[in-house]
């Protein structure tokens, strides 16, 4: 299959690249500023090519010959390009997330491509318990610009006229067996802050899980479902862990090494930023803080419908694999040795 991935210098594209290519699957990838396509592992993926173009531009910049050839030349549209930061503006997220999946749905429709839409579990935004996959979008209640916009790209995939399938990962981490990841992005920023002590407390409810999935379900479920995309289309597909981990058990299993903080998990009624030391104030405001409210919920993501096209369910994660994850950053001087 004759596939355009964007996004393909991205944490997830880069691993979805090669995978793809290790399948068999010719990979045209779209990149931005970044020119080399990696691997999870590190390693440089040889895809059959690479384009320059931006995603925030209509026909994300091209003249309409290279658009005509592009769609014309591809089966497939994978549509991973995405701002994952929680700290932008409207204006950035709408820019990317919302009309950057309108410029790859027209490229797609331009070409009659099939397109495979790489969402986020969190577009249920801050509701509780049970989510299932053909849940209605809801139009608001979501924590953060990053969750919205997620959603209203979404909602325009939904309403193209394309076959379509939205894959939608929970919080991607490391690798399931090995903990292992090739770029520590601002999740792991927070989670440093946190084990080293510099942000001692999070306001978080009792009863509130993280969903952390492992990046290599993630990346073969995307794989598993872009090969079947006839049966997939129209299809929504949660890639998550489905096994939530508890706030406590987060904490715990940070303070289990003793040379990191257990953070204290504060009820949020009697957090108060403000009354923070200086720096730690800063801190949290910048960087913790933004995943504050994944502290105070308990989604739990239904993925029966990944199940029943591929037959894949997530690697076990719980409390190991939080100490895999550790244990690697450590081993990479990302967090610090005892």
């Amino acid at each position: 299959m004759k596939i355009l991935v964007t996004g393909a210098a991205g944490l997830l594209g880069g691993e979805l690249c090669r995978l793809l290519v290790a399948a068999g699957h010719s990979v045209t990838a779209l990149i931005h500023t970044n020119r080399e396509i990696r691997a999870n592992d590190g390693s440089l993926v040889a895809v059959a090519g690479t384009l320059r173009g931006d995603v925030a531009q209509p026909g994300f910049g091209w003249n309409a010959a290279q658009i005509e050839a592009v769609a014309a030349a591809h089966e497939l549209l994978i549509h991973c390009a995405a701002t994952v930061r929680f700290d932008l503006e409207e204006a950035d997220y709408r820019a990317v997330n919302v009309e950057g999946t309108s410029h790859a749905l027209a490229l797609a429709e331009a070409g009659g491509m099939a397109y495979l839409h790489i969402g986020s579990a969190y577009v249920c935004g801050t509701r509780d318990g049970l989510v299932r996959e053909d849940d209605p979008l809801p139009e608001t209640g979501f924590a953060n610009g990053y969750e919205a916009s997620k959603a209203a790209g979404e909602r325009l995939v939904r309403a193209s006229g394309l076959r379509w399938a939205v894959a939608r990962p929970s919080i991607v981490l490391g690798d399931s067996a090995s903990g292992a990841i090739r770029q520590f992005d601002t999740t792991y920023a927070a989670f440093k802050l946190i084990a080293e002590g510099r942000v001692c407390a999070m306001p978080a409810t009792t009863g509130a899980t993280l969903d952390f999935v492992p990046i290599d379900h993630v990346a073969q479920g995307v794989v598993a479902i872009a090969e079947r995309m006839e049966q997939a289309a129209g299809g929504t597909f949660h890639l998550v862990s489905g096994q939530p981990l508890p706030v406590e058990r987060f904490a715990e299993a940070i303070g289990s090494y003793a040379h990191f903080h257990q953070p204290a998990l504060v009820p949020p009624e009697q957090f108060d930023p403000a009354a923070l030391a200086p720096l730690e104030r800063r801190l949290f405001r910048r960087i913790a803080g933004l995943y504050a409210s994944y502290f105070q919920r308990d989604p739990r993501f239904d993925d029966a419908a990944l199940r029943a096209l591929t037959g894949r369910a997530c690697p076990p994660t719980g409390e190991a694999y939080i100490r895999r994850l550790i244990d690697h950053c450590i081993e990479v001087g990302f967090l610090p040795a005892e």
